[in-house]
């Protein structure tokens, strides 16, 4: 492993989810001394199966993530460490010094930041225990298992109408719920015209016997019968590390709403020797098959720089 004689690693990725795990792969294969620092709160845990991910295709999370480490444990250049990062900084000499929660202290000449990102949802009752089944967000991600049930899309304005249209690819019975917001003349012409319901009512829970969904309940006591429900979430960083180290973030808005750490093709911040990856690092829908594309460019960039000396 190259690390100097004050125990200054090469890299140290914060985050062991998809993006990080590839990130490592591609720096311990390049013989750098990578560190991985994780706190196994992987976003997409709670589903049933990777999707999308060519090869993993349908792979519960927990064993694909148990793979990729166990990959990663052929590469003597890389370790595994359990435990989160609570603080950083980066010194005048551009060495990066992260503070764990137990008061460890790790130092290393460059950083890639692949956290993963929290999901913030409206707080109906009931959904966030059908959370990653049949209530989702992402229709590319689990759409084919719900297929042809019928179809609801919690959300609000031009995201709720562009949602709602296309989850047509998977069912005919679609219902787009605006929980009290009214739509305006033009978006209901837009569901019309492409065969969408819609309700305005206030929904008050979700309702099924156990993670199942049966139907959508309205404040009023109506229901709506669903087999799913996708449902219109912001993303927002899991910690302060991009903050506290100086790296910009974009600011959600209604279309593209994730919190992300601006960077460029190959995952550079702007900080010198900081890098970004997955879903901490994406302003558009996130996926597992992205973020293992951006942990390898980052990883890539990052090995690159430490290779030219600066």
């Amino acid at each position: 492993m190259n690390e100097n004689h004050s125990g200054t690693k090469d890299c140290v990725v914060v985050g062991a989810g998809a993006a990080g795990l590839s990130a490592a792969l591609t720096l311990g294969r390049a013989r750098r001394g990578t560190m991985v620092i994780d706190a196994g709160r992987q976003s997409n845990l709670v589903a049933g199966g990777v999707a999308g991910l060519l090869g993993h295709d349908g792979r519960p999370p927990a064993r694909y993530y148990a793979a990729g480490r166990a990959e990663l444990l052929a590469y003597p250049s890389v370790e595994l460490h359990s435990g989160e990062v609570t603080h950083g900084a980066r010194e005048d000499d551009g060495t990066f010094v992260l503070t764990l929660g137990d008061g460890r202290r790790e130092r290393a000449r460059s950083l890639v930041l692949a956290p993963g990102t929290d999901y913030r949802h409206p707080q109906v009752p009931g959904l966030s225990e059908r959370w990653g089944d049949a209530v989702f967000h992402c229709p590319f991600c689990h759409g084919w298992e719900v297929g042809d049930r019928p179809l609801g899309v919690l959300a609000t304005g031009a995201v709720g109408v562009h949602g709602a249209l296309n989850l047509r690819a998977w069912s005919d019975r679609i219902t787009l719920l605006t929980n009290g917001v009214e739509l305006t003349d033009g978006q209901r012409e837009q569901l019309t015209a492409g065969r969408v319901g819609w309700d305005e009512r206030p929904v008050s829970a979700l309702d099924g016997p156990g993670t199942e969904l049966r139907a959508a309940v309205f404040a009023d006591g109506a229901e709506l019968a669903l087999g799913a429900l996708l449902v219109k979430s912001t993303l927002y960083q899991r910690s302060s590390l991009a903050r506290d180290l100086g790296a910009s973030l974009c600011e959600p808005d209604e279309m593209l709403s994730v919190e992300a750490i601006k960077v460029d093709a190959m995952g550079r911040t702007g900080v010198p020797g900081l890098y970004a990856a997955g879903d901490a690092a994406t302003s558009v829908p996130p996926s597992m098959a992205a973020a293992v594309a951006s942990g390898y460019l980052a990883g890539a960039a990052a090995a690159v720089q430490l290779a030219a000396g600066y």
